[in-house]
């Protein structure tokens, strides 16, 4: 087995490493954002397309998440072996040029075979953007570099929703995709001078089209079977056959990756606590994000009957907290370890779910009854999501990064699928009343709180490791 080469540190005099971090982080940002800007077009979407349902209307935003969890991971193999720059540059052309699709999509099919090849896209430079980060700066600074890198990916989460009420609201949902184009085209251009190869790219192993098949599949037929739990046109035996064949699909893959010469997850990776641990709570954190922001617009529109942009206004508060959080928790994790950051932001996340279950009422009271809640949710989110995200890298071998960290952000999109399905669920009829929304601020508290449990066992140390044994 070849050992692991380091990173080397970044001598001083060859420049300063932001440029790339930034160059990198515009990308992401789209990604992100676009990941849930469509929570805002849900009901834009409803009047675009009468003929769908809200189970149907649901796969515009989970074949983005089901297909971009599932290509994370080999793309991030993809960028180890054959070059970062060159698949973070293809992956923002296609995702720039699937963008425009989907704004000109003229049914939901088309709307939702668009999504997908605009996942494709997303996930090829995902993973590439993170080891063109870690390889610009200094091993005492990557710490604090990825902790920035994931702000921006979730500031750009948190500010989706927002932006896409504004735009939406002015200009038509076909905008929410439109709106990528010129920071896209910014990135290739900037990308193509600044970046350089973090490495020389390697020859690659076969992709593992069956455990990604099975990967597809299980993601999707569970996510299918929940967000079709109520409907009337499925019934029982077709909704436990669906579930069915997810959960062997899911079973299936984990017994493939055992046995698969190149498997598309190596199990390998989650012998380190810290990494398995991690995963574990940005899967169930990822839920409890998705259900949040979905379920805010449920509630503006129809309980406080608030217009999109006004909606959009009242979001704006708990996003604009995650970067200064998460910078000031990256420095704090550089001295004193993940652990206490993780599980203290988890427990105000939870906080912020107990305010929204028992404070804000029928009538409109922003200021004293939603406002808090919008302060301690972002706090929260900056605390948590991006010390996750270091946290799950901070032990792998160099070589690693790039598929270590596309396998942690795919699980965060599995949490984010389940969350869309749940809260679907939950909130999916046309009528709703205060008290339908009890049990999705319930679900939110506790999988807050069983994020904190399993941030329990991460290592404190949050140096970015860089040599293995």
């Amino acid at each position: 087995m070849t050992t692991p080469q380091a990173l080397p540190d970044i001598p001083p005099g060859t420049g300063s490493p932001w440029p790339v971090f930034w160059v990198a982080s515009v990308a992401v940002f789209l990604v992100s954002m676009d990941g849930t800007m469509l929570f805002a077009a849900f009901s834009a979407l409803r009047a675009g397309f009468p003929q769908a349902t809200a189970a149907d209307l649901s796969w515009v935003l989970n074949a983005y998440t089901v297909v971009y969890a599932a290509m994370l991971i080999p793309s991030g193999g993809l960028a180890d072996r054959h070059g970062r720059k060159k698949v973070f540059l293809v992956g923002v052309a296609l995702f720039l040029a699937a963008s425009v699709a989907c704004g000109l999509a003229v049914s939901v099919e088309w709307l939702v075979a668009a999504r997908a090849l605009q996942a494709l896209g997303a996930a090829l430079l995902t993973p590439a953007s993170l080891s063109l980060v870690l390889a610009a700066f200094p091993t005492n600074k990557r710490a604090v570099a990825v902790s920035l890198w994931g702000a921006v990916g979730g500031l750009a989460a948190a500010v989706g929703p927002s932006l896409g009420a504004f735009v939406i609201a002015s200009l038509g949902w076909r905008w929410a995709f439109y709106l990528n184009v010129p920071l896209g085209m910014l990135a290739i251009g900037r990308g193509a001078i600044l970046l350089t190869e973090a490495r020389q790219p390697t020859r690659g192993r076969p992709l593992d089209l069956a455990g990604m098949g099975l990967l597809i599949v299980g993601i999707g037929a569970l996510a299918l079977s929940i967000v079709h739990a109520e409907s009337p046109d499925w019934s029982r035996r077709e909704l436990l056959t669906t579930a069915g064949i997810g959960l062997a699909s899911v079973f299936g893959f984990v017994a493939w990756a055992r046995v698969a010469t190149a498997p598309l997850v190596d199990l390998g990776l989650f012998r380190n606590a810290t990494y398995r641990y991690a995963n574990l709570a940005m899967l169930s954190f990822g839920t409890a994000f998705s259900m949040m922001f979905f379920a805010f617009f449920f509630y503006m529109n129809s309980i406080w009957h608030y217009p999109l942009p006004l909606a959009g206004l009242a979001m704006a508060p708990g996003p604009l907290l995650v970067v200064p959080v998460a910078a000031w928790s990256g420095r704090l994790a550089s001295r004193h370890g993940h652990r206490p950051l993780l599980v203290l932001g988890c427990l105000i996340y939870a906080a912020s779910a107990l305010w929204f279950l028992l404070v804000p009422g029928t009538e409109p009271a922003y200021l004293t009854h939603w406002l808090p809640g919008m302060l301690l949710s972002g706090t929260g989110v900056g605390m948590v999501l991006p010390s996750l995200s270091g946290a799950a890298v901070s032990h792998l071998p160099a070589d690693r990064y790039a598929v270590g960290g596309a396998i942690n952000q795919a699980i965060r999109q599995i949490g984010s699928v389940m969350g869309v399905a749940l809260t679907v669920l939950l909130l999916g009829s046309a009528s709703l009343q205060r008290a339908d929304f009890n049990s999705v601020y319930l679900c939110h508290m506790a999988l807050a709180l069983i994020t904190a449990v399993l941030c329990l066992p991460v290592n404190t140390l949050s140096k970015v490791v860089v040599n293995s044994a």
